[in-house]
């Protein structure tokens, strides 16, 4: 039964969405399994650029149905203008579903996420403010409303009564804050988004285990990576999902043994956006000469994302979190002009070599990088197309970044187009 999980490997911001949408063409089925629209993906074709975020990046090939999994959050005003702009850009988006058990992000969510952001000062997460934490605690504490509910009006403001005592107090006597009133939400959750959404709403585990059942290709693709893990990644700097393969079984109701190839998607070197410790973390121009060639900004936010050396530590973590069976590697021509490369083998923390993810976060905070410098191609090699085309060192590093993960590097990035792959034997 061919399931195939993409999975980023390090905190995100890889390039999934230019490898999911390369395989989508050969996917009956394209899964999201958890998140929001925190976290974007970018696909480029020929000269055009598409930014999704609830949209799974299937979307783009007609064939392929595109499913929003029971793990993810929903803003539907954010899935709506999202389905405006493809639609305006002459893509067909009615292979879109949603689940009727993904849950809901309400006004409230949203300032929620704002104050307590705000109150927490210099120790803040780096959020996006967008509500999908506290939606996933209000799922976590059995408040949360689902997709669900919009086909029943009378449930919808019923439980809406239920969890606005609690936010409307917390909200107005804790923060001077005041969410929309009840009437307000209902006429827009009901009267504006239900109707447009009511016709995409299934039963996304009958229709993917259907499609499973029957032999079809069936991709699981997560949001954010496996750093930014809820209960893997370096908490509390992380999202309030799972996007580790794992995660994949929950937010889209599958068991493992359907899953029989899962790809690591991990960049050539690091960045992560906001707060959390970063042992290879560049401070100088090397870091900016990635940050500017890479263009390494945020899909939504536009933040600078913090640049560094490649982590083969990390690796190792995301390759026995995820059972990696491969790896596609991207960007690796950002590392074009540099005459050396550096990768971390291992941390050096209170004077011992540590060659795996340590579990405390004093312990990864003050760990020291231990390197291994490569000599950099300094080539062009965007127009690259097979492994052997590669320059001699670039194909050195490809190869040392296997051996340090003992995983397969199956595709290589050499450029943001689709075309821009070299596929590895």
């Amino acid at each position: 039964m061919p399931g195939t999980v993409v999975v980023g490997t390090q905190w995100g911001d890889e390039g999934k969405g230019k490898l999911t949408d390369i395989l989508a063409g050969d996917m009956d089925v394209v899964v999201r399994y958890q998140g929001g629209h925190n976290a974007g993906h970018t696909i480029v074709v020929g000269e055009q650029s598409f930014a999704v975020r609830l949209v799974p990046s299937g979307i783009l090939h007609p064939g392929t149905v595109n499913v929003i999994g029971n793990g993810v959050v929903v803003d539907p005003a954010i899935l709506f203008g999202e389905l405006d702009v493809l639609e305006q850009r002459g893509i067909d988006t009615s292979n879109l579903v949603v689940s009727g058990n993904a849950h809901l992000i309400m006004p409230y969510h949203q300032l929620l996420d704002v104050v307590y952001e705000r109150h927490l000062g210099p120790a803040k997460l780096g959020t996006t403010k967008s509500g999908i934490g506290p939606a996933y605690a209000d799922k976590a504490a059995r408040v949360g409303l689902r997709v669900q509910d919009l086909l029943d009006p009378k449930i919808f403001r019923q439980k809406l009564e239920v969890v606005l005592k609690e936010k409307g107090a917390v909200l107005s006597r804790v923060y001077n804050r005041l969410p929309p009133s009840i009437d307000e939400m209902c006429e827009l959750y009901l009267d504006v988004h239900a109707p447009r959404l009511a016709p995409r709403i299934v039963d996304s585990v009958h229709l993917v285990h259907t499609a499973l059942e029957e032999g079809k290709q069936v991709m699981f693709e997560g949001a954010q990576a496996t750093f930014l893990d809820l209960d893997h990644g370096t908490y509390p700097f992380v999202t309030s999902s799972n996007p580790v393969a794992g995660g994949a079984c929950a937010g889209a109701g599958v068991g493992p043994r359907h899953l029989d190839r899962i790809i690591g998607i991990t960049k050539a070197y690091l960045t992560r956006v906001g707060s959390g410790p970063f042992p290879t973390e560049l401070l100088d121009d090397v870091g900016d000469g990635l940050v500017d060639r890479g263009r390494e900004y945020g899909v939504n936010t536009k933040r600078r994302r913090r640049p560094g050396w490649f982590d083969a530590v990390m690796l190792r973590q995301a390759v026995r979190l995820n059972s990696l069976t491969e790896i596609f590697l991207t960007k690796l021509d950002i590392l074009d002009p540099l005459p050396a490369i550096k990768v971390c083998v291992a941390y050096d923390i209170d004077g011992e070599r540590v060659t795996h993810m340590p579990y405390h976060q004093s312990d990864l905070h003050k760990a020291v990088p231990v390197y291994e410098e490569l000599p950099g191609w300094q080539e062009d090699i965007t127009g690259c197309t097979t492994l052997d085309e590669l320059p001699a060192r670039a194909r050195d590093y490809v190869l040392f970044l296997a051996e340090q993960g003992n995983v397969p590097v199956s595709y290589v990035g050499v450029g943001p187009e689709r075309k821009q792959t070299v596929h590895v034997a």
